[in-house]
């Protein structure tokens, strides 16, 4: 089974989480898609973050902003990789969140795509999970020769 578990700390997240989504539907990933906060229910944080390899989770995605503490949470719960959206801002910009996702301690890894990054965040589970899932690894191989194809005719059109 192919599962990815996304968690976002807020719903006003979800418009850029639901590219991530896109992106797992297109390669036939199955998701599940919570709001949990790091900081106001951090109970549910943990619950959830120690239950997903159990779940069939192989991935999680975490998207977060301002202290964006999420992803760390999850990840000092977890065995499973933990990727990182870190959420634009109106404070910062976001660099907030990028350096609250970012800079973890050493032991708790969390992989960081850019600020609103879903789609890669996306991709990068999928990369992932390709070690284990041949299928994933060539769709993402054929996913790649598209977009060199698209490119290349681009660039043709552009100069033709």
């Amino acid at each position: 089974m192919k599962k990815v578990l996304i968690i976002m700390g807020s719903k006003s997240d979800y418009d850029v989480v639901s590219k991530a989504e896109s992106v797992l539907d297109d390669f036939g990933v199955e998701r599940e898609t919570r709001i949990i906060s790091a900081h106001r229910t951090p109970e549910v944080a943990a619950e959830v973050a120690g239950a997903a390899e159990e779940n069939g989770f192989e991935a999680v995605i975490c998207a977060a902003g301002k202290a964006a503490h999420l992803a760390g949470v999850i990840a000092s719960k977890t065995v499973l990789p933990v990727i990182g959206i870190p959420m634009k801002t109106s404070d910062l910009g976001g660099m907030d969140s990028l350096l609250s996702t970012v800079q973890m301690p050493k032991g708790v890894p969390v992989a960081t795509v850019a600020i609103g990054g879903a789609e890669n965040a996306a991709l990068l589970a999928i990369q992932m999970m390709g070690a284990a899932h041949p299928d994933l690894r060539e769709a993402f191989r054929a996913y790649k020769v598209k977009m060199d194809e698209e490119v290349r005719a681009l660039d043709e059109e552009m100069n033709a």
